[in-house]
């Protein structure tokens, strides 16, 4: 926009800032700022929109006060979760109970499938090279039982962002702490063994296979089996417990 432009419209009345404050939410909106990520700085965003580092800097505090941006320790802006008092209790709600797991489980099932499908009808070149990144660190990673937790969760937040979706991505960093925190159950407890890798290893294949190929039912179908898999192994774990016997009373 043109400093003219800005001028007949600053005296139409309608400020400079609250205009950089609609483009900013426009950009959280669409995707293009995700929740978590460091926005540039006022200078450059001053250049790239062609205002004041004021009408910026006045833009920015009226949306941390309506607490969708929040200052970074050391200097700068980032776009807030959802609900950043969330994420954390809801991690601790799994470790105080596996079942809060099993139920996290279940729920990724409806989100994930989704997410596939949506991937492989939007996910740019880019993305699609991230993702092929990202799964053959997990077949080098794999084979030394080394961040088999990390690259699962890279893998599925790469699946998240390669979605288009800003609204996938706010409940993706809702639940981004409690995911980490289940993929390293999963991983190294729930199903631990090299066999074990090789089947996890398998589907991811698969679930990337179908995104590359632009085929939102085979992806959708493709997480549908491996979020299966992992919530039978909860089911296996359930009935191995129930079938227990119950230690002796002190």
């Amino acid at each position: 926009m043109t400093t003219q432009e800005h001028v007949r419209r600053e005296m139409s009345g309608e400020r400079v800032s609250d205009r950089v404050e609609d483009e900013i939410l426009r950009m959280i909106a669409t995707g293009e700022l995700a929740p978590g990520q460091r926005l540039p700085g006022e200078r450059q965003l001053a250049e790239s929109m062609g205002v004041s580092r004021v009408s910026v800097r006045a833009a920015l505090q009226a949306l941390k006060t309506r607490g969708l941006l929040a200052a970074v320790q050391g200097g700068g802006t980032r776009v807030v979760l959802t609900d950043e008092n969330l994420s954390p209790p809801l991690a601790q709600l799994g470790e105080a109970n596996l079942e809060n797991l099993h139920d996290l489980a279940e729920i990724r099932r409806v989100l994930e499938s989704w997410a596939a499908g949506r991937a492989a009808a939007n996910a740019t070149p880019e993305q699609l090279n991230e993702l092929e990144a990202i799964l053959r660190d997990m077949e080098r990673n794999s084979r030394r039982g080394q961040h088999k937790a990390e690259d699962d969760v890279r893998f599925h937040l790469a699946i998240a962002r390669a979605t288009g979706s800003a609204v996938y991505m706010h409940i993706v960093g809702v639940i981004r702490d409690a995911l980490a925190r289940m993929l390293d159950y999963h991983r190294y407890e729930l199903f631990p063994s090299p066999a074990d890798d090789r089947m996890t290893l398998d589907q991811h294949r698969a679930i990337l296979a179908a995104i590359r190929d632009r085929a939102p039912v085979a992806a959708t179908a493709a997480m549908d089996r491996h979020l299966d898999w992992v919530c039978a192994h909860y089911a296996e774990r359930r009935a191995r417990r129930a079938a227990a016997p119950e230690s002796p009373a002190s």
